[in-house]
This record gives C-alpha cells, sequence and structure tokens, in this order.
C-alpha cells in the first residue's frame, strides 16, 4: 500500500517547481524520440489521473466533498502567496472565485517552459475537483497562464446537497 501523500505541507508551488525541474528535461528528452503530441498527451493523461486521486485524497483529509471542505483545501495552492484570490461568490450551491496572481504562471514562464503550465498546472483542476466530488463543477473560461489579467474559477453544485434529516 502507497504511503499517504504529505507532500502538500512543502507548498503545491514548491512542490509543482520541483516537478518541472524533473519532468521538463524528460518530456525534451522523450520528444526528441517520440511524437511530441503524444508525449504530452500521455504526459497530460497521467497528471489528470493523478489529480483525480488527490481530489479523492482531499475529500478523504478535510472530512468531507462539499464546497466548504473544497474551499478549506485552497490553503494549499495559496500557500506562500503562490496564489492571491478574490472570491466573488460563497453559497452552499456555488463557490467562485478569481485569481488575481500566479505565481505558478510566473514560476514556469522562469523555468522558460511555459508551454508546459497548463499541462502541469492548470490541467490538473477539472480532474482535481471530479475527484473530489464528481456532483461539483468547474467552469473556467481563461487563465492567467494563457494570458489572460485573471482566472475565473467557477464551482456549481450539480444536485443540491440534501440537508434534510434522516
Amino acid at each position: 500500500m502507497t504511503p499517504p501523500d504529505t507532500l502538500n505541507r512543502i507548498g503545491i508551488l514548491t512542490r509543482r517547481e520541483i516537478e518541472a525541474r524533473m519532468l521538463a528535461p524528460i518530456i525534451t528528452a522523450l520528444c526528441e524520440k517520440f511524437d511530441r503530441a503524444e508525449v504530452i498527451a500521455t504526459v497530460r493523461d497521467s497528471i489528470i489521473a493523478m489529480a483525480q486521486q488527490q481530489g479523492g485524497n482531499l475529500a478523504s483529509e478535510f472530512g468531507g466533498c462539499g464546497l466548504t471542505e473544497f474551499e478549506s483545501t485552497l490553503q494549499y495552492w495559496t500557500k506562500d502567496d503562490a496564489l492571491r484570490i478574490d472570491v466573488v461568490e460563497r453559497t452552499p450551491e456555488a463557490f467562485g472565485f478569481n485569481v488575481t496572481k500566479c505565481r505558478y504562471a510566473e514560476l514556469y514562464q522562469s523555468l522558460d517552459i511555459p508551454e508546459l503550465g497548463a499541462v502541469l498546472s492548470c490541467n490538473r483542476d477539472y480532474a482535481l475537483i471530479e475527484g473530489f466530488n464528481p456532483d461539483i463543477e468547474l467552469t473556467r473560461t481563461q487563465t492567467i497562464m494563457q494570458g489572460a489579467s485573471h482566472c475565473d474559477f467557477r464551482y456549481r453544485q450539480r444536485t443540491p446537497p440534501d440537508n434534510s434529516e434522516k
């Protein structure tokens, strides 16, 4: 059995830097021997699978899979001023925020791999919430990583939580 993932203690920004510094040269080497699009697709698919698993682990760690618990998980992504967010909506059925500063995008730019930023980071967002709770839907129309002024994250509970007594 794999031991629990405790790497969030170092902060996800630091974690992503370690991953990027290891993966970028490996991806480059693989692209020299194999079709680049296939290599990137394989990396993307692997990261999606890991993010789904991490979402499930977070739900267990936070003792629930509602929007309130999900909001609590943001502490890992915002640690070390990695993200600055402005909450625009917070209800039992919806949680929305804009990312106004993204040090993850700055990180990939500084490592001269901006094209991998979306694959290594933004790519995880939809899969993470799917693993956390498949009844929560994420809508995001833009990202800083792709050159927008902000990222717009909007989470909605697909089916209202059952608050009735059983």
